[in-house]
């Protein structure tokens, strides 16, 4: 087996017994698409999570933006934990039930004018969310600036309550407090994660809270496609991690 191709930050990889890893899913686990349904999970991806999985002692989680419903039609039970809307809805273990952060709801008015966006753009989509909004526009650039500003405009009069999170292509608006740091802090308090070291792995600006949990709690985060220069790049390094071997994964 050959040896993973050298990087920077890989010295601070944790060896398995005390790893625990946290991932993101679009753009990381899988190549961005043009729409969220169009992904496609990449032949050998669900193996290699089963046998990091095994290797890492189930610790092992998915933190999206995505609803988790969603990580579950792609992923199955392979994940031992996911974590849906950017924390707000947390499973900790397959079968187990949702636990989901108490917040505010979204206005009815915004969805309305949202419909009306996406009908005045052609190519905007918005995905709706049980606590928030997302305004994609990887189908019509043109419009996000646009869009921002109504975004930034229905979040002025909610007092703090949401806040806008620039995105690939999109604006999504969400309920403050709530990130992918706090899915990391929040998972990382119970076993199988308690007492490892976090690996958070994403690639989008979504992705920085984790990150940055990650480091605050000890462990490592790394960037897409600042350390690995795409999915693909990230799905072999996992692979190689996965099949074990000294000469692929460090003491």
């Amino acid at each position: 087996m050959s040896k993973i191709p050298s990087l920077p930050s890989l010295d601070r990889l944790p060896p398995p017994a005390r790893a625990a890893f946290l991932l993101d899913f679009d753009g990381t686990l899988v190549d961005i698409a043009p729409t969220p349904e169009s992904v496609v999970v990449a032949p050998g991806l669900l193996d290699t999570l089963r046998r990091l999985r095994d290797k890492c002692g189930n610790a092992l989680a998915v933190i999206s933006g995505r609803p988790i419903d969603q990580i579950d039609h792609f992923l199955g039970d392979v994940p031992y934990a996911v974590a849906g809307e950017h924390g707000i809805a947390i499973r900790h273990a397959p079968r187990q039930a949702v636990e989901r952060a108490p917040l505010p709801s979204v206005p009815a008015a915004w969805i309305e004018q949202a419909d009306q966006l996406a009908h005045a753009h052609p190519g905007v989509r918005i995905e709706r969310k049980k606590a928030g909004l997302v305004l994609h526009y990887r189908g019509a650039p043109d419009a996000g600036e646009a869009l921002g500003r109504v975004a930034d405009g229905w979040v002025a009069a909610t007092g703090g309550a949401f806040h806008v999170q620039a995105a690939k292509m999109a604006w999504e608006i969400r309920p403050a407090g709530i990130d992918k740091g706090h899915a990391v802090e929040v998972l990382m308090q119970s076993a199988p994660f308690a007492g490892r070291s976090p690996i958070f792995v994403g690639d989008d600006v979504t992705d920085e809270d984790g990150i940055r949990m990650a480091v605050h709690l000890g462990g490592v985060g790394f960037r897409i496609p600042a350390d690995f220069p795409d999915p693909a790049a990230f799905r072999g390094w996992l692979a190689q991690l996965a099949q074990g071997g000294r000469d692929a994964w460090g003491d």
